[in-house]
């Protein structure tokens, strides 16, 4: 139960994105531009912030960063093998593995700042920043394949990616940031936190188009149930502990990110399906994530 509970405040945001675009303010526009904003101004402002005022240890992040890393290999792993289960073309199935290894790191940052506060906003910062190219090298790769796009020019232009960058040259530079300009990115960073719960409920979609249900089923446990168990058994075998293990496993867990959308629409791809996909995994990751928080 204190597991859901630390859940509700953040998915009662996403439930009220949900709510709003359908009641209130359905307009394509404003949500079109609220998720614009968190994603290129508020979200860097929040992982710059969290990196460059971060205590780093290198040592200690290595093993947290290669967990992940292999984390996301062994999604597009799993992902891959369920290829035959869904029925599609060689682009529609291209979209769709997204979702198998790619993490919300709005969803992320949220329940990590709950669970451990700062230190923990920090790592979940850290790896889902450092994460970010490596999720977009494998998903521009397959979807270049089979459609359109530069896989540099996605990296190149990617605001998580640079503000990662930015905030971790800063942090071991060894420069401060002054006391104003903290609380300046600090305002940011809180409103985007709740900005993007709330666009992540709007951006939801239940209509299920193309493919077969056990496809999408197949992706849907990899990505909540499969991946957790495989980040636990990575984590520990690399000496991952304490808060650094919790943010590993928590990230594992999280659902897929509204960014595989955005990424299959961009490049010709299945951008229907992967929407599905994210809703449904969004949806079954309030029982999901309340059973990996209660083994943690």
């Amino acid at each position: 139960m204190q597991s859901l509970l630390l859940l509700l405040p953040d998915f009662s945001l996403i439930l009220l994105g949900t709510v709003l675009r359908r009641h209130l303010v359905d307009g394509e526009a404003f949500w079109t531009g609220v998720e614009k904003l968190v994603y290129f101004v508020l979200f860097p402002a929040l992982l710059f912030n969290a990196l460059a005022t971060a205590d780093i240890d290198p040592g200690r992040a290595l093993p947290l960063f290669l967990s992940g890393l292999g984390t996301m290999v062994a999604g597009f792993a799993l992902g891959w093998l369920g290829r035959g289960l869904m029925g599609l073309d060689a682009m529609g199935f291209a979209s769709r593995l997204q979702c198998a290894y790619r993490f919300n790191t709005y969803i992320g940052i949220a329940i990590a700042g709950k669970l451990h506060g700062a230190a923990g906003i920090a790592l979940m910062g850290g790896l889902c920043g450092a994460m970010v190219p490596f999720a977009n090298v494998m998903a521009v790769g397959m979807l270049a394949r089979h459609g359109q796009g530069s896989l540099l020019r996605e990296l190149s232009r990617n605001p998580l990616v640079l503000a990662t960058l930015a905030g971790l040259l800063f942090n071991l530079a060894g420069f401060d940031l002054p006391g104003p300009l903290t609380s300046f990115l600090k305002r940011l960073g809180d409103a985007a936190v709740a900005l993007g719960l709330l666009a992540v409920g709007a951006a939801l979609r239940w209509e299920m188009v193309g493919g077969r249900w056990t496809g999408s089923a197949w992706i849907v446990a990899v990505k909540l149930l499969f991946l957790p168990a495989v980040a636990w058994q990575i984590g520990r075998a690399l000496g991952v502990e304490g808060v650094a293990f919790d943010t590993l496993v928590l990230f594992a867990a999280l659902p897929s990110a509204s960014s595989a959308y955005i990424l299959a629409m961009r490049m010709g791809g299945d951008g229907a399906g992967v929407a599905w996909l994210i809703s449904a995994t969004t949806l079954l990751a309030v029982p999901s994530l309340t059973f990996w928080l209660h083994l943690l």
